[in-house]
C-alpha cells in the first residue's frame, strides 16, 4: 500500500491550534503501527513544526468583514488557487478540512470531484446562518465531526453523517504556569487583580474591539480604583501566535498611546492569562469558549463594519452570540455588540463580578455546567480519548488503517 497523504487545512488561529494536534496525534499513531505518512496543505507555524507541509500560510487568509475581504481578494484568490493547484498535483488519501468554511467549502467541492473522502472538523455557524449552505454539506463532506452537542442532530436531521466527538479545548489542562511564575514573567504584581482584555485573534478584530477596551480599562482604574477605593487592576492581552511581528508592533504602538499609565501587559499566553485574570473581556469567537471552559468571570463584546452588522441582522436566527450562552440555552455571560460595547457597559457589567460575591459566584456556577456539557461525549466514542485522537482515528480509518481504537469508532 502507498504511504497516504492527508490534507489538512486550518485558516485561524483556533483552527490552526487544532490542527497542529491533529498532525501530532496522526503521526503518533502512525509510528506507533510502523507506518508513515505526507502531510501538507494550509496552516500557520505550530502545523508547520508539527510536521505539516505548509502550501499555503493561515496568516494570509485569515481577514474578516465583508470590507476586509473585498480589499485583500486579490491575495486571497492566488492563495487559494495555490492550494487547487496543489491538491489536483497530489490527490490526497483523506482530507480533513478545519473551520474556515468560505474557503473551505470551495476546496471541499474540488477533492469531492477527485475521489478523496472529506471530514470537516469544527462545523462551521450554519444552524445560526447561511443554512443554505448546507446543501454543500450535503453534497461535498463525507463527514462532519462536531465539538458542540447541539450540532450533532442539526445535522442528522438534515441527513448529513456527523459525530460529536467533545471539545478539544476540554481535554487541556489548566496552565501549569503558577500564578507568581506568571507575574514574574510579565512584570506584574500577584497581589493585585487582574483582567484579561482578549480582543481577537486576527488584526481587524483587534482594531475594531482593542480601542474600546483599553477605553473601559481606564475608565475601570479610575471608576473602580480610585473613586470607589478598590485594589488597582492591571491588564493582560493575550496576542494570537498568527499574528504577523508588524500586527503586533501595531497593538502595542495602540496600548502605548492609549493606556495612560496603566499596567497592561502582552502575553502569548491566551489560556495562561484566562485562568489567572479575576475577570475578563472577550470578543466574540473561540476565547468565548476558552474562557467557559477556564470558569472565571467574563463579559463578551464584539463590533463589525455597520454593512456586516445590518446583514447579520437580517440572517442571524439564534438568540445569543457567545456560545457559553448558546450551548446554556440562556443568558450565562453578558453581551455587548455594535453599539452597547461601550466603556461604560462594560465597566458596568464587570465591576459587580471582580469582588467575592452572589454575581462573581453564580456566573462560575453557570460556567461550571457549560464546561460539563463540552466534555461530554457518547461512551462509543472512546471516552478516555481526547477529540483531536477520535478526529486522529476517525481520518486514520477512512484513510484504510483502521486500528484497535478505530474499529471502536467507525460506528
Amino acid at each position: 500500500m502507498p504511504e497516504p497523504t492527508f490534507f489538512i487545512s486550518a485558516g485561524e488561529a483556533s483552527g490552526e491550534h487544532y490542527g497542529a494536534l491533529l498532525v501530532a496525534a496522526l503521526k503518533a499513531r502512525l509510528q506507533t503501527a510502523g507506518n508513515s505518512a505526507t502531510f501538507y496543505g494550509m496552516g500557520g507555524d505550530r502545523m508547520v513544526a508539527a510536521g505539516l507541509e505548509r502550501v499555503v500560510r493561515s496568516e494570509d487568509m485569515a481577514v474578516m468583514g465583508i470590507t476586509e475581504v473585498v480589499r485583500h481578494l486579490p491575495r486571497i484568490y492566488r492563495e487559494f488557487r495555490k492550494l487547487k493547484a496543489a491538491i489536483r498535483r497530489r490527490p490526497p488519501t483523506v482530507a480533513i478540512l478545519i473551520d474556515f468554511p468560505d474557503i473551505h467549502f470551495r476546496l471541499a467541492a474540488l477533492l469531492h470531484q477527485l475521489g478523496v473522502p472529506v471530514l470537516f472538523f469544527v462545523s462551521p455557524q450554519l444552524w445560526a446562518w447561511k443554512k443554505h449552505r448546507i446543501r454543500l454539506v450535503q453534497k461535498y463532506i463525507d463527514e462532519m465531526l462536531v465539538i458542540f452537542p447541539f450540532e450533532e442532530q442539526f445535522y442528522r436531521e438534515y441527513g448529513v453523517r456527523a459525530r460529536f466527538i467533545g471539545h478539544p479545548l476540554a481535554d487541556l489542562p489548566a496552565p501549569a504556569i503558577s500564578r507568581a511564575n506568571f507575574a514574574a514573567e510579565h512584570q506584574l504584581d500577584p497581589a493585585k487583580p487582574w483582567i484579561g482584555l482578549l480582543p481577537g485573534s486576527r488584526a481587524k478584530e483587534i482594531r475594531s474591539n482593542l480601542p474600546e477596551m483599553l477605553k473601559a480599562a481606564i475608565l475601570l482604574f479610575h471608576d473602580w480604583h480610585l473613586e470607589h477605593g478598590n485594589p488597582e487592576p492591571q491588564f493582560i492581552l493575550p496576542l494570537a501566535p498568527t499574528l504577523t511581528a508588524e500586527q503586533r508592533a501595531e497593538v502595542a504602538g495602540m496600548v502605548a498611546q492609549e493606556s495612560e499609565n496603566l499596567t497592561i501587559r502582552l502575553t502569548s499566553d491566551a489560556r495562561a492569562a484566562l485562568f489567572h485574570a479575576r475577570a475578563s473581556i472577550v470578543a466574540s469567537g473561540t476565547a468565548t469558549v476558552e474562557a467557559a471552559l477556564i470558569g472565571n468571570p467574563f463579559i463578551v463584546v464584539y463590533r463589525v463594519s455597520p454593512l456586516t452588522y445590518a446583514i447579520a441582522q437580517r440572517v442571524v436566527t439564534v438568540p445569543h452570540v457567545a456560545m457559553a450562552n448558546l450551548i446554556a440555552g440562556r443568558r450565562v455571560v453578558p453581551e455587548l455588540l455594535q453599539s452597547d460595547f461601550t466603556a461604560a457597559n462594560i465597566t458596568q457589567q464587570l465591576a459587580p463580578l471582580l469582588p467575592d460575591g452572589t454575581p462573581r459566584k453564580s456566573m462560575m456556577q453557570e460556567l461550571a455546567r457549560v464546561r460539563a456539557l463540552l466534555a461530554s461525549h457518547p461512551v462509543q466514542v472512546q471516552p478516555a480519548a481526547s477529540a483531536v485522537d477520535r478526529v486522529a482515528e476517525i481520518a486514520l480509518a477512512y484513510a484504510g488503517l483502521p486500528s484497535p481504537v478505530s474499529e471502536s469508532v467507525s460506528s
